[in-house]
Protein backbone atom coordinates (compact mmCIF):
# COMPACT_ATOMS: atom_id res chain seq x y z
CA UNK A 1 0.00 0.00 0.00
CA UNK A 2 1.38 3.40 -1.00
CA UNK A 3 1.93 6.02 1.68
CA UNK A 4 2.47 8.78 -0.89
CA UNK A 5 0.08 11.68 -0.43
CA UNK A 6 -2.87 11.81 -2.81
CA UNK A 7 -4.09 15.42 -2.69
CA UNK A 8 -7.31 14.71 -4.59
CA UNK A 9 -8.22 11.72 -2.40
CA UNK A 10 -7.28 13.67 0.74
CA UNK A 11 -9.38 16.64 -0.37
CA UNK A 12 -12.32 14.42 -1.26
CA UNK A 13 -12.09 12.75 2.18
CA UNK A 14 -12.00 16.21 3.86
CA UNK A 15 -15.02 17.28 1.82
CA UNK A 16 -16.97 14.12 2.67
CA UNK A 17 -16.04 13.89 6.36
CA UNK A 18 -15.76 17.54 7.40
CA UNK A 19 -17.53 19.82 4.94
CA UNK A 20 -20.45 17.46 4.26
CA UNK A 21 -20.17 15.19 7.30
CA UNK A 22 -20.27 18.08 9.77
CA UNK A 23 -22.59 20.03 7.47
CA UNK A 24 -20.16 22.97 7.44
CA UNK A 25 -21.56 23.83 4.02
CA UNK A 26 -25.15 22.70 3.62
CA UNK A 27 -24.89 23.26 -0.13
CA UNK A 28 -21.98 20.87 -0.76
CA UNK A 29 -23.85 17.60 -0.38
CA UNK A 30 -26.04 18.03 -3.48
CA UNK A 31 -23.22 18.86 -5.93
CA UNK A 32 -21.13 16.05 -4.46
CA UNK A 33 -23.98 13.55 -4.81
CA UNK A 34 -24.54 14.65 -8.43
CA UNK A 35 -20.79 14.38 -9.15
CA UNK A 36 -20.64 18.04 -10.26
CA UNK A 37 -17.42 18.91 -8.44
CA UNK A 38 -14.30 19.17 -10.57
CA UNK A 39 -11.13 18.30 -8.63
CA UNK A 40 -8.00 19.72 -10.25
CA UNK A 41 -4.51 18.98 -8.96
CA UNK A 42 -2.15 21.77 -9.92
CA UNK A 43 1.50 21.03 -10.46
CA UNK A 44 2.32 24.75 -10.21
CA UNK A 45 5.29 25.53 -8.02
CA UNK A 46 5.19 29.26 -8.66
CA UNK A 47 2.32 31.72 -8.02
CA UNK A 48 2.46 32.97 -11.64
CA UNK A 49 1.91 29.44 -12.94
CA UNK A 50 -0.94 28.94 -10.49
CA UNK A 51 -2.54 32.20 -11.61
CA UNK A 52 -2.34 31.05 -15.22
CA UNK A 53 -3.95 27.73 -14.33
CA UNK A 54 -6.60 29.54 -12.28
CA UNK A 55 -7.48 31.57 -15.38
CA UNK A 56 -7.86 28.39 -17.42
CA UNK A 57 -10.11 26.84 -14.77
CA UNK A 58 -12.23 29.98 -14.48
CA UNK A 59 -12.84 29.96 -18.23
CA UNK A 60 -13.53 26.23 -18.24
CA UNK A 61 -16.12 26.65 -15.49
CA UNK A 62 -17.68 29.58 -17.33
CA UNK A 63 -17.93 27.55 -20.53
CA UNK A 64 -19.13 24.25 -19.03
CA UNK A 65 -22.81 23.68 -18.25
CA UNK A 66 -23.52 23.71 -14.51
CA UNK A 67 -25.16 20.30 -14.67
CA UNK A 68 -21.79 18.91 -15.80
CA UNK A 69 -19.48 20.95 -13.51
CA UNK A 70 -21.05 23.22 -10.94
CA UNK A 71 -17.95 24.00 -8.92
CA UNK A 72 -14.18 23.45 -9.06
CA UNK A 73 -11.61 22.75 -6.37
CA UNK A 74 -8.16 23.81 -7.60
CA UNK A 75 -5.76 22.05 -5.22
CA UNK A 76 -2.20 23.38 -5.29
CA UNK A 77 0.07 21.58 -2.82
CA UNK A 78 3.39 22.83 -4.20
CA UNK A 79 2.79 26.57 -4.04
CA UNK A 80 1.59 29.08 -1.43
CA UNK A 81 2.14 26.84 1.58
CA UNK A 82 2.60 29.93 3.75
CA UNK A 83 -0.86 31.25 4.65
CA UNK A 84 0.13 34.92 4.43
CA UNK A 85 1.54 34.41 0.93
CA UNK A 86 -1.64 32.53 0.01
CA UNK A 87 -3.79 35.32 1.44
CA UNK A 88 -1.86 37.90 -0.59
CA UNK A 89 -2.34 35.77 -3.71
CA UNK A 90 -6.11 36.07 -3.31
CA UNK A 91 -5.83 39.72 -4.41
CA UNK A 92 -4.23 38.54 -7.67
CA UNK A 93 -6.96 35.91 -8.05
CA UNK A 94 -9.69 38.53 -7.62
CA UNK A 95 -7.93 40.83 -10.09
CA UNK A 96 -7.85 37.99 -12.62
CA UNK A 97 -11.54 37.37 -12.06
CA UNK A 98 -12.21 41.01 -12.89
CA UNK A 99 -9.83 40.98 -15.88
CA UNK A 100 -11.74 38.01 -17.31
CA UNK A 101 -15.07 39.79 -16.81
CA UNK A 102 -16.24 37.13 -14.38
CA UNK A 103 -17.09 39.27 -11.35
CA UNK A 104 -20.67 38.47 -10.42
CA UNK A 105 -20.44 35.24 -12.43
CA UNK A 106 -17.89 33.21 -10.44
CA UNK A 107 -16.50 33.74 -6.97
CA UNK A 108 -13.38 32.31 -5.39
CA UNK A 109 -13.52 30.89 -1.89
CA UNK A 110 -10.29 30.10 -0.07
CA UNK A 111 -9.20 27.08 1.94
CA UNK A 112 -5.77 26.42 3.40
CA UNK A 113 -4.21 24.04 5.96
CA UNK A 114 -3.19 27.07 8.07
CA UNK A 115 -6.24 29.25 7.45
CA UNK A 116 -6.60 31.97 10.05
CA UNK A 117 -9.40 34.49 10.29
CA UNK A 118 -8.37 38.03 11.21
CA UNK A 119 -8.35 38.61 14.95
CA UNK A 120 -8.03 34.92 15.88
CA UNK A 121 -5.20 32.89 17.30
CA UNK A 122 -3.64 30.29 14.96
CA UNK A 123 -5.00 27.37 17.01
CA UNK A 124 -8.55 28.79 17.29
CA UNK A 125 -10.86 25.91 16.36
CA UNK A 126 -13.06 28.34 14.40
CA UNK A 127 -10.31 28.61 11.79
CA UNK A 128 -10.91 24.98 10.90
CA UNK A 129 -14.07 25.87 8.96
CA UNK A 130 -11.67 26.94 6.20
CA UNK A 131 -8.85 24.48 6.81
CA UNK A 132 -8.32 22.01 4.01
CA UNK A 133 -5.58 19.38 3.65
CA UNK A 134 -3.83 21.48 0.95
CA UNK A 135 -4.09 25.07 -0.26
CA UNK A 136 -7.23 25.11 -2.38
CA UNK A 137 -9.07 27.67 -4.46
CA UNK A 138 -12.78 26.92 -4.66
CA UNK A 139 -14.46 28.31 -7.77
CA UNK A 140 -18.21 28.76 -7.35
CA UNK A 141 -20.87 29.90 -9.78
CA UNK A 142 -22.65 32.97 -8.37
CA UNK A 143 -26.01 31.71 -9.72
CA UNK A 144 -25.61 28.40 -7.90
CA UNK A 145 -24.65 30.16 -4.67
CA UNK A 146 -27.66 32.49 -4.95
CA UNK A 147 -30.06 29.55 -5.54
CA UNK A 148 -28.60 27.61 -2.62
CA UNK A 149 -28.84 30.60 -0.27
CA UNK A 150 -32.45 31.26 -1.33
CA UNK A 151 -33.36 27.65 -0.56
CA UNK A 152 -31.73 27.73 2.88
CA UNK A 153 -34.00 29.02 5.66
CA UNK A 154 -31.37 31.10 7.49
CA UNK A 155 -27.99 31.30 5.71
CA UNK A 156 -26.63 33.74 8.31
CA UNK A 157 -26.96 31.01 10.94
CA UNK A 158 -24.45 28.79 9.10
CA UNK A 159 -21.38 30.56 10.51
CA UNK A 160 -22.68 30.46 14.08
CA UNK A 161 -23.69 26.79 13.75
CA UNK A 162 -20.25 25.93 12.32
CA UNK A 163 -18.47 27.67 15.19
CA UNK A 164 -20.60 25.75 17.68
CA UNK A 165 -20.05 22.44 15.87
CA UNK A 166 -16.27 22.88 15.83
CA UNK A 167 -16.15 24.02 19.45
CA UNK A 168 -18.01 20.85 20.45
CA UNK A 169 -15.76 18.70 18.23
CA UNK A 170 -12.50 20.26 19.44
CA UNK A 171 -9.01 19.72 18.03
CA UNK A 172 -8.84 16.03 18.96
CA UNK A 173 -12.21 15.40 17.35
CA UNK A 174 -11.09 17.18 14.18
CA UNK A 175 -7.93 15.04 13.97
CA UNK A 176 -9.94 11.86 14.56
CA UNK A 177 -12.47 12.86 11.91
CA UNK A 178 -9.82 13.24 9.23
CA UNK A 179 -7.41 10.57 10.49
Amino acid sequence: MSTDPDPIADTRRWLERAVIGLNLCPFAKAVHARDQIRYVLSDADDPRDLLEQLGEELLLLRDTPADVVDTTLLIHPQVLQDFLDYNDFLDDADALLAQLGLEGVIQIASFHPHYQFAGTEPDDIGNYTNRSPYPTLHLLREDSVARAVEAFPDPDAIVERNQRTLAELGHAGWRALLG
